[in-house]
């Protein structure tokens, strides 16, 4: 306990950098047997829970920072939409023209097929069970979903902490983000990701990341000394988390500071190329690579090319560090709906409203890109896929493709049934394994059904 205690105290101070997503403290907080058995998605509802309700708040429902470890279930299904109450963060601009409007069929219609999607069976993977889809939402702790078919939105439901004008952290759905910026610069000419970083970022030369090519920062295949163990106190992951806390120092804090000057202290081990190994780190040094290519931060970037042109209705935004750095590894937060629309501009390979945004090639590279064999076997209902340009690629002949984010984030392409499916969830622990034997058999009855769809 006294080692918890230390490891805890050592994420409240520092809570912005969470490898896998923002979250992955809550596998820390929560004592063995919540963990096993968490309270039900309804029971921790929000409302139901009564987070920062009043004037004040009972002092047992307030949830703030450094005082309380604001990402441990349940105060996370708070926290989710919550997260510019707690840290420091960047706008992403949708500038300021008409947001373009989202296909809807009439009202009756679409109840209709809600209702008629509500009642869809599935099994779980290894299970004799079935399960309807509306339960599936439960299961999952859902917190909004939106379906796109042949462009048109044929569901949406909000629960959790959601409403249809809130945003939700999209964690490490916001590596995506920043691997299509890299992809669209990579296919306009603007960005050699053959090039070594250390000939576009020189203050890594000599270090971990100087002999790695950009593509392999891409497709994090780089060979590094960096621990995500979020159960050892002494893994890499907590002096980056201290390195890159927006939080004042301590006054005897001894190390990098943001970002940018903790990603050349990191080590090489093994070898550039040889294996995908999941790194946070690979993000946020690919967010550095498009900003010094660009001359433009991830944020003011995303704006440009991708929330104001595919007419967002809603700004996003992203947590920083200490001076200022996006945190382009998984800060992200962003409305339902705009995820919805980035959606349509993967699945439309950069057309949006006949208007091409950006070369098709960076779409299809990320498609086509990555390699199965060294993918490794650390998620078993993704075995044969490839990791691309921060994007997830499943196995399959449906062309599937998706951006993921621990406690059940996605945006989920499938060009087979001409659908993208976004869900914005808060499951208990920030392991996504835990929930795709259930997501990932909804996801494709999903796609059988609406194939069958006359409309």
């Amino acid at each position: 306990m006294t080692v918890l205690r230390s490891v805890l105290r050592r994420f409240v101070a520092s809570p912005t950098a969470l490898g896998a997503g923002l979250a992955a403290v809550s596998l820390l907080a929560v004592p063995a047997a919540a963990q096993t058995a968490p309270l039900s998605a309804q029971e921790s509802d929000p409302a139901v829970m009564g987070w920062m309700k009043g004037f004040p708040p009972p002092r047992d429902r307030i949830i703030t920072q450094p005082e309380s470890v604001y990402f441990s279930f349940p105060k996370l299904r708070w926290s989710v939409c919550h997260l510019r109450e707690l840290l420091p963060t960047e706008e992403i601009s949708r500038g300021l023209g008409a947001p373009r409007p989202l296909e809807y069929p009439p009202p009756y219609q679409f109840a209709n097929e809600r209702q008629a999607i509500d009642a869809l069976t599935f099994k779980p993977i290894d299970s004799d069970k079935t399960m309807t889809w509306e339960e599936s939402l439960y299961a999952n702790y859902t917190d909004g979903l939106l379906i796109l078919h042949k462009g048109r939105v044929v569901y949406e439901r909000y629960l959790g902490c959601l409403n249809p004008d809130g945003k939700h952290a999209a964690m490490s759905m916001t590596k995506s983000v920043t691997g299509l910026l890299a992809s669209i610069l990579v296919a306009e000419g603007k960005l050699n990701d053959s090039a070594l970083v250390s000939d576009i970022i020189p203050e890594v030369k000599g270090k971990g990341y100087g002999s790695a090519t950009v593509r392999q920062v891409m497709n994090m295949t780089t060979g590094l000394k960096f621990s995500e163990d979020y159960s050892d106190p002494d893994a890499d992951i907590w002096r980056y988390s201290a390195a890159v806390s927006p939080l004042p120092k301590a006054e005897h804090f001894q190390g990098p500071s943001g970002y940018w000057d903790y990603l050349p202290t990191v080590e090489a081990q093994g070898q550039h190329g040889a294996a995908f190994h999941y790194k946070t780190i690979d993000a946020d040094m690919l967010g550095w690579i498009v900003s010094r290519v660009s001359g433009k931060s991830v944020t003011e970037l995303a704006s440009e090319r991708l929330w104001q042109p595919i007419g967002a209705e809603q700004d996003a935004y992203m947590t920083v560090d200490g001076t200022g750095v996006p945190f382009a590894g998984g800060g992200l937060s962003a409305g339902l709906r705009d995820l919805g629309r980035l959606g349509l501009l993967m699945l439309n390979e950069g057309v949006v409203g006949g208007e091409r945004l950006f070369p098709a090639e960076a779409v299809r590279s990320i498609r086509e890109g990555g390699d199965a064999s060294k993918f490794g076997t650390n998620y078993p209902a993704l075995l044969g896929g490839r990791y691309s340009s921060m994007w997830w690629i499943y196995p399959g002949q449906e062309g599937v493709f998706a951006a993921r984010g621990v406690h059940g984030q996605t945006i989920y392409v499938d060009p087979s049934a001409d659908m993208v499916l976004v869900r914005f969830a808060s499951y208990p622990r920030a392991e996504n394994p835990l929930i795709d034997p259930t997501s990932l058999p909804a996801f494709r009855a999903m796609a059988e059904y609406l194939k069958s769809s006359p409309n």
